[in-house]
């Protein structure tokens, strides 16, 4: 009579799986907690903060290299703005709010630093438009453009500003 093994298989579920590891712990990896989230991308708030950085992106190769003291002023506010955009943009792509328990109010200080922002881009924008208006004929153009970007920026990260107080001033219980 011939012997019969079953056998069972359990379908592999990715990284995160409950299986044992090889050196027989059951711990999860040290990365396990950031869960990707691309629906944030999908919301007003998410595809104005892509479109901020677009627009960074653009002004930073419209302005390089800064020939005139203006231009530097201009690709600061542009560089930290993009810098700090891109850290709000990893921290709702990778879930950071929802896996650190900190007691920090994410919206208020995503607020703060986008107002800080659109000030500063105002700023900027306009110290960008003044300095190149009567200056080098060769390369105005395309500091001038750099400057109008720097306007449109400076509206979105207003408008982004904005969606965050009411988002904000929601989550705020009456006293």
């Amino acid at each position: 009579m011939m012997t019969e093994t079953v056998v069972t298989v359990q379908p592999n579920q990715g990284p995160n799986n409950n299986a044992a590891k090889p050196d027989g712990t059951n711990q999860p990896g040290a990365l396990s907690w950031l869960k990707i989230n691309l629906d944030y991308y999908r919301t007003m708030p998410g595809q104005i903060k892509l479109v901020e950085l677009v627009f960074g992106i653009i002004c930073m190769s419209l302005a390089s290299p800064a020939y005139l003291s203006g231009t530097h002023w201009f690709l600061f506010v542009v560089t930290i703005s993009f810098i700090g955009t891109l850290i709000w943009t990893f921290v709702y792509l990778l879930g950071i709010r929802e896996a650190l328990n900190l007691h920090i109010d994410w919206l208020l200080s995503e607020l703060v630093n986008t107002g800080i922002c659109t000030v500063l881009y105002a700023i900027a924008f306009i110290v960008q438009l003044a300095v190149w208006t009567p200056a080098y004929p060769r390369y105005r153009a395309v500091n001038l453009a750099a400057g109008c970007f720097g306007l449109f920026n400076t509206l979105v990260y207003g408008f982004g500003a904005y969606l965050l107080y009411i988002e904000w001033k929601s989550t705020r219980t009456p006293q």
